[in-house]
């Protein structure tokens, strides 16, 4: 299991101004990160875009993703949604090979109950080749997966973890002190990478490794080696760009970055708005402070 602990980067898609994808800007992008430190890719995950991605595209996005990993990290795919039937049907019409772990987020929009979650959730164990995460984030979904439902499904022989995003302390703490030790809680909010850490987590799925890499791999690592000090000196290298990171959205926050940084360009796809000229001064008078 220690091939999901550290840093997961939860990659984004680089596009060109015609909202194709650039796979120049990829190339570049990943070996930007890999040289920051990440332990793992995380593909066509929110970040990602996922949700605007067409299915062709997102077969040329996992095979470009193999084939430019020289190293060998592992990679998760994002494979969630909310209609459960549709989920277990596409299993047959993807590649699996190089892939470690799906990455499943709770099925937005329905609402289900607890219990709707936990047979979602079964089912597409069920049916998964490879091991999975379970993704919590109720701030997009409109629900909140439970301590007592992550733990009924942390029994199922192909699940390994949960990427904890509703940034509730308590939760991860109810989720550790009943889980068994070879359940991984995954931390899913870049700022809380340390407190959750300090109760039991082993890394994170970041959004912000995307732009600093090295910064957050290294905090990741302090932290995960119980040098909470180091690792808070790292945290508040980037701390103060946090809320500005998601202030009109993920990935809005992180592409204006990697603009300036010169490593792709901003461009998103509808829904999404680009940077705001206003985010773009403000993320550069922060970088530089």
């Amino acid at each position: 299991m220690k091939k999901y602990y550290g840093t997961g980067v939860a990659l984004i898609t680089p596009f060109k101004k015609d909202l194709s994808i650039d796979f120049a800007a990829f190339e570049k992008h990943l070996e930007y990160v890999i040289k920051g430190g990440v332990d793992y890719f995380v593909v066509l995950g929110t970040t990602g875009e996922s949700s605007t991605i067409t299915p062709n595209e997102k077969i040329e996005i996992l095979q470009f993703v193999k084939k430019n990993n020289p190293t060998k990290l592992p990679i998760v795919l994002g494979h969630g949604g909310n209609n459960t039937l549709q989920l277990v049907d596409e299993f047959s019409k993807i590649n699996f090979d190089g892939i470690d772990a799906i990455l499943t987020v709770n099925p937005y929009y329905n609402k289900p109950s607890q219990e709707g979650l936990y047979q979602h959730f079964r089912s597409v164990c069920d049916a998964s080749p490879v091991e999975v995460i379970l993704y919590n984030i109720p701030s997009r979904t409109g629900v909140n997966m439970l301590p007592e439902t992550t733990l009924r499904l942390a029994s199922h022989p192909k699940v390994v973890g949960i990427k904890e995003a509703s940034g509730d302390l308590a939760q991860c703490i109810d989720i550790v002190k009943a889980k068994s030790d070879n359940f991984l809680l995954i931390g899913g909010d870049d700022i809380l990478t340390i407190p959750t850490i300090s109760v039991g987590g082993v890394g994170a799925i970041s959004a912000i490794s995307n732009a600093f890499p090295a910064i957050t791999s290294k905090m990741t690592n302090l932290a995960l080696a119980n040098d909470y000090a180091n690792a808070n000196i790292e945290l508040h290298k980037f701390c103060h760009l946090n809320k500005l990171f998601f202030e009109e959205g993920n990935p809005v926050g992180v592409k204006i970055m990697l603009d300036i940084l010169g490593i792709c360009k901003p461009y998103v796809r509808l829904p999404l708005m680009n940077a705001s000229d206003s985010l773009r001064e403000k993320m550069k008078i922060a970088l530089e402070n």
